[in-house]
């Protein structure tokens, strides 16, 4: 096969298909992208040079895999599925500068494999079509990784993307907007409609661009930080009060702390959490460590 050859072309993807017997799983989310000015779109949004170390979850039978190829220095491919590791060992064979491994990224010491592939230092890029019924898990593990990298680069359900762009007081806006902005700027790349894959998915999709930030105020703890955040928007409807009631007790002791906390950090005990942003959330939570919520 010569490099001229695409794989993510509609006819090509689906001969793919048909010469391996193959059928997109719906266990592991498979939709194959056959729209090549979305491919370059995605290669763009990455900003990728010869110069880069790109990492792919969930290649498929490598449609974006080859874009990711031909723009970069060294692609590093998970793909859970036996099957289209046997396909890629073929559609792929052109492209010296991939290797794909055969693992679930969730239960990848990712720190460690990419030292392993790529270097202790070395920075990389991430792109991907994600599996839309893990993409929280599977962005969220990216982050809080500690790996090294300059950019994420991730296709994902609309909707969640969405979500991970929204700013304080749209519905959108909850916990996963807040987590997601602790770590990353967060932006929307370019929108994808369903028509854009084999087999189309039910939805149509987004392509969403991170770049690392430092948090305004770091905390030891993150983890501890975004327990308070979801248990803040347990009931959106319901006040920030009520909801920090529900977490940590009714009795007058605790309200009296919930009350010196509050004033504290300078935050009206009637808000919705949907209105308060990651630094007021923050604010909070440190108030809440000094009353000894929190160890």
């Amino acid at each position: 096969m010569e490099k001229s050859i695409k794989i993510a072309n509609p006819m090509r993807t689906q001969a793919i298909l048909n010469q391996y017997g193959l059928r997109a799983k719906k266990k592991f989310g498979q939709n194959f992208l056959t729209d090549q000015n979305i491919l370059t779109g995605i290669v763009a949004a990455a900003e990728l040079s010869k110069e880069d170390a790109v990492v792919e979850i969930g290649p498929g039978i490598g449609g974006l895999t080859e874009y990711l190829a031909l723009a970069a220095d060294e692609v590093l491919a998970f793909e859970i599925d036996r099957d289209m590791v046997k396909v890629l060992g073929e559609t792929l064979a052109p492209y010296e500068n991939v290797t794909v491994q055969n693992d679930d990224v969730l239960e990848v010491n990712l720190k460690q494999t990419l030292a392993e592939h790529f270097g202790l230092n070395r920075s990389v890029k991430v792109v991907a079509n994600l599996p839309y019924y893990i993409t929280t898990p599977i962005l969220l593990g990216l982050l809080q990784a500690q790996i090294n990298w300059s950019r994420l680069v991730v296709m994902m359900q609309k909707e969640v993307a969405d979500r991970l762009t929204a700013e304080p007081g749209t519905k959108e806006y909850g916990v996963l907007s807040i987590t997601l902005s602790y770590y990353a700027n967060v932006q929307t790349a370019l929108t994808v409609p369903r028509t854009a894959f084999n087999p189309s998915p039910n939805v149509d999709s987004a392509v969403v661009s991170l770049t690392p930030r430092e948090p305004d105020q770091p905390v030891d703890n993150p983890d501890q930080l975004f327990s308070l955040v979801k248990a803040t928007f347990a009931h959106r409807r319901k006040s920030l009060w009520n909801n920090l009631l529900q977490r940590f007790g009714k009795d007058e002791g605790i309200k009296e702390r919930l009350t010196k906390a509050l004033d504290q950090s300078n935050i009206q005990p009637g808000v919705r959490a949907e209105k308060l942003t990651l630094n007021q959330l923050t604010d909070l939570y440190l108030a809440l460590m000094e009353q000894g919520f929190y160890a």
